[in-house]
């Protein structure tokens, strides 16, 4: 990708997660009159490029995946920290993040320690303004899967416990449920030699062909339901959180790339042309019977 590509790209990436941090300031908390949702996005940049100068210089992806999970959880503990005061909505949300990236920091890091690398960076991590752009695509993806959970914590507005928290806590719980499951089964499934250059249909991918997206989908949605109470004025532009989700997950990368890296390897495959019959896209479903 040249650099008359990957400049403006992340000019587009700054801009945009400028403009919108800028209008979901309103009604944030401030510190030393700077609102506190505002310097927590500039946070979550910062990390990125602190990261992405050492990581440039050894040519190195090692500490990619891991770094965007320290940014959710640095970002989401700084906050709960930082504002004046703490509700259970502020330190649900604060733990289900930190679970959450927990988990997925560590599955994503020992795997590419397992693999020896990351082949997506091949390339890119050689090209200093690549790589610079998928550092602040990055800081975008943090920013807005956390905007509203961000937004909810830093509101002045606050509201006790209610039936979103609930509900929003159980939905969270039920897409991380199946994250993980999904992923324990798929890494079992590859720890086998004998399923090398294989696809998996066995568990919950019998059901869909990308449960763990749904499942990642799904635990953002519920942080979004435990937000939504407090948020009030240009704050619920921060709603954007789960529909970022949903559209990168499923038209920008995930889904979109692995069906169509899945139809290259195996299109030719009548097993798979028949998986990809009868299974779900996303969202699991009992198998369609076609033969």
């Amino acid at each position: 990708m040249p650099n008359k590509t990957t400049i403006p790209v992340s000019f587009i990436v700054i801009l945009l997660s400028t403009l919108i941090a800028f209008a979901a300031n309103q009604g944030s908390v401030s510190i030393s009159n700077i609102p506190l949702f505002g310097f927590v996005v500039f946070l979550i940049f910062v990390i990125q490029w602190l990261v992405f100068i050492p990581s440039f210089i050894n040519r190195t992806e090692h500490f990619f995946d891991l770094t965007g999970s320290l940014t959710f959880m640095s970002a989401s503990l700084f906050t709960l920290m930082a504002i004046p005061e703490i509700y259970l909505r502020d330190i649900v949300i604060t733990l289900l993040v930190v679970m959450w990236a927990t988990r997925l920091g560590s599955f994503l890091f020992f795997r590419v320690r397992k693999d020896g690398g990351d082949g997506r960076f091949e390339i890119m991590k050689t090209r200093f303004w690549w790589f610079l752009m998928t550092w602040n695509i990055q800081g975008m993806w943090v920013f807005l899967s956390l905007a509203a959970g961000l937004a909810a914590m830093t509101s002045q507005n606050k509201v006790e416990a209610d039936i979103f928290l609930v509900i929003g806590t159980l939905i969270w719980i039920l897409g991380f449920s199946i994250e993980v499951i999904a992923d324990n089964q798929k890494s079992k499934f590859r720890s086998n030699p004998e399923n090398k250059d294989k696809f998996i249909t066995t568990g919950i991918w019998s059901w869909s062909r990308h449960p763990n997206y749904f499942g990642e989908i799904l635990l953002w949605i519920g942080i979004t339901l435990i937000a939504l109470p407090v948020l009030q004025g240009w704050q619920f532009i921060t709603l954007i959180s789960p529909i970022f989700i949903i559209i990168l997950l499923t038209q920008i990368s995930g889904v979109r790339l692995l069906e169509l890296r899945g139809r290259k390897k195996w299109g030719n495959n009548e097993e798979y042309l028949k998986y990809i019959k009868k299974t779900s896209v996303l969202i699991p479903l009992p198998p369609k019977n076609k033969d």
